[in-house]
């Protein structure tokens, strides 16, 4: 069964609940009016004849001696309930209607006046019992016309219900249509999605309901999934073209080596050496794809914490020293803290102390410096070139210069993303005296400590 239905339903019992609710305080309301109508006109007939001079008489036949009632009123019976013995009828009849206990109670008096139901036969009659000395008075109606009348408005009230429900499940059908248009919209376009992979699919959003606020929701999503999708065939491309050519040589030199015999003295030695260099550039570039992979699948990293940023950067340095013994390093680190994931700002750290070893002439000098948050690397080497400025974080950028050396293009461009994950960001000038000089801004909380 669809939403639709389901919802055309509800909406349908929903009614009929209350239509049938209504129907029920109608008839009893009805019933009550009618009920009290036929009450007080035996209630007034029942005085009437408890106030005749000389009270009720027998005629020569041992009947009551009742007079007409009113030209044109209800033709009632009247019959005389004594303490003890039968009851003495109204002329004109060949039966009374049952007594009982508290009929024959009523007669010594005291009762005040009493309305019940008595049956004889097919035929309901409503009695009016009112006490007297020596006698209770009786006056009884049929309820033959009360009963069709109610039985009348019984059918007209099922009918109602019917006609009510059968109404609101045509009306549930339409406003349920109209109501999920949205909803259907948004199932067309998944469906769309799923079938032709095509992302860049949108729902036309209208309104700021529930349904219009879900369809930008989805709209968004579509959108980041895009540019998700988008970020990976990039990658894909980018890391087929920069892998073709070390593998390309690296297929090149150990064809070369399995030739062996054709080699010429200290040939050999020095083709392995290329090959292992390779493998390790390989290595590399491989571990900073998958870096970046994890980054673009939006894969759940580490949970930040409040990072020391000077200490970090320290650590960072020390292990640049260790690997880059030909450089100087010096530092001026402030206390500092950020909100981050400690193992990629490591890595972004150590990735600037890297670009800025390999860009350092022998012997020659990096500074670093901590302070409200930021990291600042600056080397002494040849610098950017002002048309590679906007470039330098782009994934795979290697500027004409940088051809020629090893790596991969993706440090600085890891750099960015991590900068960016984290709430900062990160630029590269060109400072006086040569040179570049790259500053990584993070979150940071200027000479505070961590919150308690």
């Amino acid at each position: 069964m669809s939403f639709r239905t389901r919802l055309a339903l509800v909406a349908a019992a929903a009614v009929g609940i209350a239509v049938v609710a209504a129907s029920v305080v109608v008839y009893l309301v009805v019933h009550d009016q009618l009920q009290g109508q036929v009450d007080r006109s035996l209630h007034s007939r029942a005085e009437e004849l408890t106030r005749l001079p000389g009270g009720i008489r027998l005629n020569p036949d041992g009947y009551l001696d009742i007079p007409q009632g009113p030209p044109g009123g209800e033709s009632d019976f009247v019959q005389a309930v004594p303490r003890r013995g039968p009851v003495i009828i109204q002329e004109g009849y060949t039966r009374g209607l049952p007594v009982d206990a508290q009929d024959r109670k009523a007669a010594g008096g005291g009762e005040g006046t009493r309305f019940s139901d008595k049956h004889v036969g097919d035929v309901e009659w409503r009695v009016v019992t009112i006490s007297a000395t020596g006698y209770a008075l009786q006056v009884a109606r049929p309820l033959t016309e009360v009963n069709r009348t109610l039985h009348r408005i019984t059918i007209f009230l099922i009918l109602i219900v019917l006609g009510g429900i059968g109404v609101a499940a045509a009306l549930g059908l339409l406003v349920s249509r109209a109501a999920l248009r949205p909803v259907r919209r948004l199932t067309d376009t998944t469906e769309a999605v799923a079938e032709t992979r095509d992302l860049s699919q949108r729902i036309e959003s209208t309104g700021q309901d529930e349904l219009g606020r879900l369809a930008t929701s989805f709209n968004t999503m579509l959108a980041a999934l895009e540019d998700s999708s988008r970020a990976q065939r990039q990658l894909v491309a980018d890391a087929s073209h920069e892998l073709r050519t070390p593998l390309t040589s690296l297929r090149t030199n150990i064809e070369v080596l399995a030739r062996e015999d054709e080699l010429p003295p200290g040939e050999r030695e020095r083709l392995l050496e290329d090959v292992v260099e390779q493998i390790g550039e390989m290595t590399a570039l491989i571990g900073e794809l998958i870096e970046l992979a994890r980054e673009t699948r939006g894969e759940p990293q580490e949970r930040p914490e409040d990072i020391r940023l000077d200490l970090l950067t320290a650590d960072a340095v020390d292990r640049a020293r260790r690997n880059r013994p030909t450089v100087e390093y010096s530092t001026d680190l402030h206390e500092s803290f950020v909100h981050g994931a400690p193992s990629t700002i490591e890595r972004a750290v150590a990735n600037l102390l890297d670009n800025a070893a390999k860009w350092s002439p022998p012997g020659g000098q990096v500074e670093v410096v901590v302070r409200d948050g930021e990291v600042t690397v600056r080397d002494h080497g040849p610098g950017i070139a002002e048309e590679d400025l906007p470039y330098v974080f782009d994934r795979f950028y290697r500027s004409r210069a940088a051809r020629g050396m090893p790596g991969s293009g993706l440090g600085l461009a890891i750099v960015k993303q991590v900068a960016e994950a984290n709430g900062g960001s990160v630029v590269a000038e060109r400072p006086e005296g040569g040179g570049t000089l790259m500053r990584l801004r993070l979150n940071g909380r200027p000479d505070s400590r961590p919150d308690s």
